[in-house]
C-alpha cells in the first residue's frame, strides 16, 4: 500500500468532507473501572498474601504481587492499543484514510471515489467480518478493530456515502 510517506499528493480541500468518521476501538472498563478493579485486586490478593504469610507460606505472597503486577501490565498494554484510531474523510473528488498507531504514528491514504471498490465480507451468523477499500492493485482494510455491530453501522453509512458521492 502506498501511504503518506511515499511522495503521494493530497488535495487540499476548502470545504468540509462529504462524510467523516473517526473509527476507535471500543472499551468497555472505563478510567475509574480501572482503578476500582485494581484495588480490589490489590486488597483481596494482599489480605490473601497476608493469610499466607501468617501460616509460614510467604512465597505466595510473592506470587499474588506478581498477579497484580501482571493482571496491572495486561490493562495497561490493553488501554495502549486503544489509543489506535482510523480517520475517514470522503469528498467527492478523494477518499482519504488516515491510520494513527498506538505510538502517534501516523499514515495516510488517498483513494478516488470514483474507482475505489469499498467490499465487506459478511458471514450469515457473525455478521461483517471484514472492511476493504481496494483501487488498482491496492488494498487497505478499515476498522479492523471494530466490533462486528460497529462495522455494520460503518460499512452502511459509509456505502451510502460513497454511492452519494459518484453520482
Amino acid at each position: 500500500m502506498t501511504g503518506k510517506n511515499n511522495n503521494i499528493q493530497f488535495s487540499q480541500h476548502s470545504e468540509p468532507p462529504e462524510f467523516s468518521a473517526v473509527l476507535t476501538p471500543y472499551r468497555s472498563l472505563s478510567r475509574n473501572g480501572f482503578i476500582v478493579l485494581m484495588s480490589i485486586i490489590g486488597v483481596s490478593c494482599f489480605i490473601s498474601g497476608m493469610l499466607f504469610l501468617a501460616i509460614g507460606a510467604w512465597p505466595v505472597m510473592i506470587a499474588l504481587g506478581i498477579d497484580v503486577l501482571v493482571i496491572w501490565l495486561a490493562f495497561k498494554l490493553n488501554y495502549r492499543s486503544a489509543r489506535r484510531y482510523e480517520e475517514i474523510s470522503l469528498w467527492r473528488d478523494e477518499v482519504r484514510v488516515r491510520k494513527v498507531s498506538p505510538s502517534g504514528k501516523a499514515t495516510e491514504f488517498s483513494f478516488n471515489p470514483f474507482w475505489a471498490k469499498f467490499m465487506v465480507d459478511r458471514h450469515e451468523e457473525f455478521g461483517v467480518l471484514a472492511m476493504k477499500l481496494r483501487e488498482a492493485g491496492r488494498e487497505l482494510e478499515l476498522g479492523s478493530f471494530l466490533n462486528p455491530d460497529d462495522r455494520k453501522s460503518f460499512a452502511s453509512a459509509f456505502s451510502l456515502a460513497l454511492a452519494k458521492a459518484r453520482k
